[in-house]
């Protein structure tokens, strides 16, 4: 039975940082400022970081009464009577972490932050700006000429850029392991209380736990998942000297949130990227694996769905999806010093067994559990053998590691050559990618928390009850994941994984009972808002790892992009080619610095120094390895037991020691998410408290039309929404080009035929008619009372116009009368209103009539002109 469970929140937030000319005093305090916490920092030590932690919580009174003894203190010591003794150097939100080069210590702050998204009133931020402060004083500091340098290459990581952090929300886990650790049972949480008050480093840490009795609630504080934080190094030499508050770890990624407004109901929709810090790097650079199994441009891509109406995690409705992407986990590398667009791929070893491949997946079993489905969009026909390289080597090692798992938990392989079906005429990409990701969501669910609703159970869905995943009580889980990869892991993947994402959000939203069917339609709100977030994410990802932005979009594949696309396209691929070929490896420098790969030592040779960093990321170069692991049970044999369920999920011994279980009172500040969302008890104002403007489907994608149906999920014409399909409003006229090429199209071909007339391109015709087929959204043909129809929709009709209609018969003499008054277009008798309803109910006599007296009154007009003209 579930209990009542809450994330912990930190209680360090604001920090302040107080300076003296021997020591540093960092004053950090929760939101609400009613608990402090010092660090104290030598500053007289040249070389080593001493920091004294006394782990005892302040009170603000306590705290002012502290610092005015020190500030008393130093002004004694220095002989400083009219001056303070205790300076405030700068004021922080939170410490990324301490790092060291040649000379001494600097502690890094962020200075700036932005809250970027909301799940359920956990806050994430972004973080803005950071400083950089040197701790040893001045008097003791022993210079070194290339300290300068290392600075400069650790500060071009740039901090401002993509990198986040929450107080009360851990950014390295997925949202079901955060879930699913707060849903333990009572009895593991009482035992693992307390156990951990026996083996607690604070004396003040389970003050008072006693007295509580059965009226608590458990905080749960996880351990991070170090494979996506970015700053784990740099907090590694202060984590067993300080409380776990003062660390703050921060992902690299992206992170973006938007509102789905259904009637009035809002629905928060959140894209998470976590990028491995593992084996990280740039395009050209980074590769294939390393020896450990972490591949190049490694990121996991979560979306989240919450109902944001209810915020508790234990009474709102929250599902997400999970799907990853990563270079091929091959042995493999390009040589950039051709200076070529598409250096040859080189396989660097031989690996027949398949070791590193099988390290690789071993981790993804045991983080995600199984299915794990390979998605390999790499070319397969080619002229000259260039990506076919790695789809035979990825092949082989599939093939040798599913030999020896259970045929329940093999690895499914999905081979399909993207490319080639852009270029085909006659196949609809996005139509064969949606057929996939039907088969993928299928096989391994989603999460929810949640049962499923009782219209669900009354009228089961036919593509409901084929759904994969495991079946819980209190919900749904996703078992295994959906790993798509390319040669760059940027274009082609991005759609790939939109498309994927645009199934699993179809089951996502009916499983929390706001759409009655999981389909979802292009050119509606929903999809249009989220296809922008994944077009940012695209973007933001591509510049990380490629150097510039996304070269094919989905607008690209469906064949809707403007023709000024073209020219974006051909910028973005020079942007791409020259930061490859001329900053990637200062890039590359700062990364491996930052994240701790090289450590600067004296007497050593220095990082710019170094012709490779083939040593620094694949450790068994440089020393042998203590154990070999099999050829044939390659798994860790705790991973395979709990199959299909991940064994980072499973609740065991080994995993019950990565967390942090503690009992607080009802209305205790670290769990009260409540109080630190809203802050009830002290003067906010809304741009404070509402800081977050994400985008909404009503404000920036419905139509602004009286009368139109304000659903999300209601097709759209291109010219019809707040933002245009097409990214501009100059582009409009192309839209309706395109919109009317579409009408005349023939319908796209089933997939039996597409895959069957791939194949030939030869055909002009068949080309012509196939150019058009490949939209996402199949097209009606029109038939000819259909194309009437259209025609009195576009051409206003002559009897509301003219008040008659002249295709009913008109007389030779009075058509040539009235050819000759449009001619000289001088339209002396104006009609009201009146009179053109009566003329519209007029019957043939009376029409009649009227032509009579119009040409009377011409043939009068006429003499009367030309009389004046003489």
């Amino acid at each position: 039975m579930p209990t009542a469970a809450a994330p912990i929140i930190s209680s360090v937030q604001k920090l302040v940082l107080y300076e003296t000319r021997a020591r540093y005093f960092l004053v950090g305090s929760n939101h609400a400022e009613t608990k402090y916490r010092v660090l104290k920092i030598d500053r007289t030590e040249p070389k080593d970081l001493v920091i004294i932690d006394d782990r005892h919580v302040y009170t603000q009174q306590e705290v002012r009464e502290l610092l005015g003894r020190l500030d008393l203190g130093n002004r004694t010591k220095m002989g400083q009577k009219g001056s303070s003794g205790l300076f405030r150097a700068v004021s922080a939100f939170g410490v990324v972490g301490f790092v060291r080069f040649l000379e001494g210590y600097y502690i890094v702050l962020i200075t700036k932050r932005r809250k970027m998204a909301d799940i359920g009133g956990h806050a994430i931020y972004k973080i803005e700006d950071t400083n950089m402060i040197y701790i040893p004083n001045d008097s003791v500091r022993i210079s070194h000429p290339d300290e300068a340098r290392y600075l400069r290459i650790f500060q071009n990581v740039d901090l401002s850029s993509n990198f986040y952090f929450s107080y009360s929300y851990d950014l390295s886990h997925s949202l079901q392991y955060n879930l699913t650790v707060l849903r333990m049972p009572l009895e593991m949480l009482k035992s693992e209380t307390t156990q951990t008050r026996q083996e607690s480093f604070d004396i003040f840490e389970d003050e008072g736990l006693i007295t509580q009795g059965g009226s608590g609630v458990f905080g749960i504080c996880s351990e991070p998942y170090m494979k996506y934080v970015w700053n784990g190094e740099l907090l590694d030499i202060i984590k067993n000297a300080v409380h776990r508050d003062w660390l703050l770890y921060i992902i690299h990624g992206f992170c973006g949130q938007s509102k789905l407004l259904i009637y009035g109901r809002p629905v928060y929709v959140t894209l998470i990227a976590r990028r491995s810090s593992k084996f990280a790097g740039t395009r050209f650079l980074k590769r294939g694996a390393n020896c450990e199994g972490d591949v190049a441009n490694e990121v996991e891509t979560e979306q989240i769905l919450c109902d944001a109406s209810v915020m508790s995690f234990t009474a709102g409705s929250y599902s997400s999806y999970v799907q990853v992407r990563g270079s091929v986990p091959l042995y493999w590398s390009q040589d950039i010093s051709t200076m070529m667009p598409k250096p040859p791929i080189t396989l660097d070893q031989a690996d027949p067994f398949a070791h590193v491949a099988a390290l690789h997946f071993d981790q993804m079993l045991q983080r995600f559990g199984s299915p794990i489905i390979i998605l390999n969009l790499v070319k397969e026909r080619e002229k000259r053998k260039h990506e076919r390289i790695l789809s035979e080597e990825l092949v082989a090692a599939v093939m040798y590691l599913n030999q020896f798992l259970p045929p329940e938990h093999t690895i499914i392989y999905i081979p399909w050559d993207m490319a080639k079906y852009t270029k085909s005429k006659l196949c609809n990409v996005l139509d064969r990618l949606n057929v996939i990701a039907e088969s993928v969501v299928k096989k391994t669910g989603f999460f929810v928390n949640r049962p499923d609703s009782y219209c669900s159970i009354l009228r089961p869905d036919e593509k409901w009850n084929e759904l994969g995943g495991c079946v819980i009580p209190t919900g749904r889980l996703q078992t295994g994941v959906l790993r798509t990869n390319c040669v760059d892991c940027l274009d082609r993947t991005n759609t790939a994984q939109f498309m994927v994402g645009k199934c699993a959000l179809a089951y996502q939203l009916y499983s929390l009972g706001l759409i009655d069917k999981p389909n979802l339609q292009f050119d509606t709100d929903a999809v249009r808002l989220f296809e922008e977030l994944y077009e940012d994410h695209g973007d933001t990802l591509s510049l990380q790892y490629g150097g510039s932005q996304l070269v094919h979009r989905v607008k690209t594949y469906r064949k809707i992009a403007p023709w000024t696309q073209h020219s974006k396209d051909i910028m973005q691929t020079l942007s791409r080619y020259y930061s490859n070929a001329f900053s990637d490896a200062d890039r590359q420098d700062s990364i491996n610095l930052f994240l701790g790969v090289f450590h600067p030592t004296e007497g050593k040779p220095h990082l710019w120094e170094l012709p490779t960093d083939f040593y620094l990321h694949h450790k068994n170069t440089m020393r042998l390895l203590p154990t070999r692991r099999s050829y044939t049970y390659w798994w860790t044999p705790e991973v395979i037991k709990h199959l299909p369920l991940p064994y980072d999920e499973v609740i065991c011994a080994a995993n019950l020691k990565k967390l942090i279980v503690k009992k607080f009172h009802k209305y205790e500040e670290e769990i009260d998410i409540h109080n630190e969302f809203f802050r009830p008890y002290e003067l906010s104002s809304f741009d404070d408290t509402f800081c977050l403007a994400m985008t909404s489907s009503a404000r920036d994608f419905m139509p602004k039309t009286v009368g139109i149906d304000p659903s999300p999920f209601t097709v759209r014409k291109p010219d019809e929404t707040g933002k245009s399909v097409l990214g501009n409003k100059s582009n409009r006229d192309e839209a309706v080009l395109q919109r009317k090429t579409a009408a005349s199209a023939p319908p796209p071909p089933s997939e039996e035929a597409a895959s069957s007339s791939s194949e030939d391109d030869s055909g002009t015709d068949r080309e012509e008619e196939g150019s058009v087929s490949q939209r996402s959204t199949p097209v009606k043909m029109a038939d000819s009372g259909d194309s009437a129809k259209v025609t009195e929709n576009v051409v206003q009709p002559m009897k509301e116009v003219y008040g008659i209609n002249l295709s009913d018969g008109l007389l030779e003499e009075d058509l040539s009368i009235y050819t000759r008054f449009v001619q000289l277009g001088q339209s002396q008798h104006r009609q009201d209103k009146s009179s053109q309803q009566l003329y519209s109910r007029c019957p043939d006599g009376v029409i009649k009539f009227i032509f009579s007296r119009i040409t009377k009154s011409l043939n009068t007009h006429l003499s009367f002109l030309a009389r004046q003209h003489l």
